[in-house]
């Protein structure tokens, strides 16, 4: 596939003898992005692996039997406010407009969420106005001297009563806890609107990939240098491949064999259905908080824009078993991961990047913000110095190619991130770690 990279990137350098400058562990956003910039502007050369058989990490979508485009695992809608990320990520994809909506079923009724001026009107039948609401909402709060739970954070806002109906039981479900031993993070992240707006993002830019979230993978990973390794755990290869610097995507926790403790993460199980309609709900996705194992079900038709005489529905169950998704928001749980970025902060030649691997709650444009950063401090560390010859730099000059894969075999940089096993590694310890999803 055609490569759809900005002008100016770096000229191609020759692959030394059995090695690459970087090993990426994770094809999900942060592996990715990383992979992309390393190669296009710094001309090096990366290998990306992954346990999975795909790329793209829990973006990724595809066709099913029906010849519907899903996401396996559950729905990825992409807003951002930051226009470098998303002019970065327009170098591979084309865009489709769209606003997400979400409604909850509460009371028998399907209402807005987040919570708007509509959803407190129909829920009480009451006729408020957008200045009314915000009387309405006052009188409803909770006075907390400081908000530190979940909990705490909605009462704050909104009251008891839509607390409940809205809010206490869903948060218990897709976390397994209640929201009085939850950060107030988790909360915070949904609005409370006092007009009628009822799209679920209000970001600058709010689209979805025109071909789908794999199309775009394939071309940010379509560069020359960069090589992939599906169905690969990292620790399979890790010492059989030479490589100077490691992009590391996966959980922390995994990656140090534990030695702190796990990590708590949340899990969730999908149930897709393909149902011989054109339509099944109203909008993209569908919330109950009150009702039913499952937290939601998302209609992809919404999302994607697809025509077809069938659609698709998935039922999302959240669990403790299974691969990692959400980094659960306790105190108890930064504590242990500050434990683990201790650990991390001592090797030079590890970048950690993405959810898994800082334990932080973000969403697909953070990570790549995240990964972007990541390149701007690692690309004076890595930049390949050239070597003037007559007045020529070496990148510049293929004559010298053949003597800079010979001069690599003797770099003073370490291969195969040597110092970093030792830092690691206690003495006969076995690994089980795997690449990020």
């Amino acid at each position: 596939m055609g490569q759809l990279n900005a002008p100016g990137a770096a000229p191609l350098r020759p692959a030394a003898a059995g090695g690459f400058d970087v090993l990426v562990v994770g094809a999900g956003f942060a592996g990715s992005v990383l992979a992309e910039r390393l190669a296009s502007q710094l001309g090096l050369r990366v290998l990306v692996c992954d346990k999975r058989p795909h790329i793209g990490g829990n973006a990724h979508d595809r066709y099913d039997d029906a010849g519907l485009l899903v996401h396996p695992y559950g729905p990825h809608i992409f807003h951002t406010n930051s226009a470098e990320v998303f002019d970065y990520l327009s170098q591979f994809t084309e865009w489709r407009p769209y606003q997400h909506r979400v409604l909850a079923s509460v009371d028998g009724q399907l209402l807005p969420m987040p919570i708007n001026l509509d959803t407190v009107n129909r829920l009480y039948g009451m006729t408020l106005t957008a200045l009314e609401m915000e009387g309405f909402l006052a009188s409803m709060a909770e006075k907390l001297e400081s908000v530190k739970t979940s909990e705490d954070m909605v009462v704050s806002k909104v009251g008891r009563d839509l607390y409940n109906k809205f809010f206490r039981n869903y948060t218990r479900k897709q976390w397994g806890l209640d929201p009085s031993e939850l950060d107030a993070s988790v909360t915070a992240r949904v609005p409370t609107r006092c007009n009628r707006d009822d799209r679920y993002f209000t970001d600058t830019y709010q689209a979805m990939p025109r071909a789908g979230y794999t199309r775009m993978f394939e071309r940010m990973l379509a560069h020359p240098n960069i090589k992939l390794m599906l169905n690969t755990d990292y620790r399979e290869i890790e010492h059989l491949i030479p490589w100077r610097h490691m992009i590391y995507t996966g959980p922390i926790d995994a990656y140090f064999n534990y030695r702190h403790g796990r990590l708590p993460y949340r899990s969730l199980r999908f149930e897709h259905v393909t149902l011989p309609q054109e339509h099944f709900q109203p909008v993209g996705t569908v919330n109950f908080p009150n009702d039913y194992a499952y937290t939601r079900t998302t209609e992809f038709k919404h999302l994607t824009g697809q025509q077809h005489t069938q659609t698709s529905v998935v039922y999302e169950f959240p669990c403790d078993e299974g691969d990692p998704y959400y980094p659960v928001p306790r105190p108890q749980n930064t504590e242990l991961y500050r434990l683990y970025q201790a650990e991390a902060e001592r090797l030079p030649n590890v970048s950690f990047v993405g959810r898994l691997a800082t334990y932080k709650y973000y969403n697909m444009d953070q990570v790549v913000a995240q990964a972007l950063t990541t390149f701007k401090k690692l690309k004076a560390e890595l930049s390949p110095e050239p070597v003037l010859v007559a007045g020529v730099a070496a990148a510049d000059a293929a004559p010298l190619a053949a003597a800079r894969s010979a001069n690599d075999a003797a770099a003073a940089l370490p291969v195969n991130g040597a110092p970093v096993r030792a830092l690691r590694e206690a003495p006969g310890a076995a690994f089980q770690g795997s690449s990020a999803p």
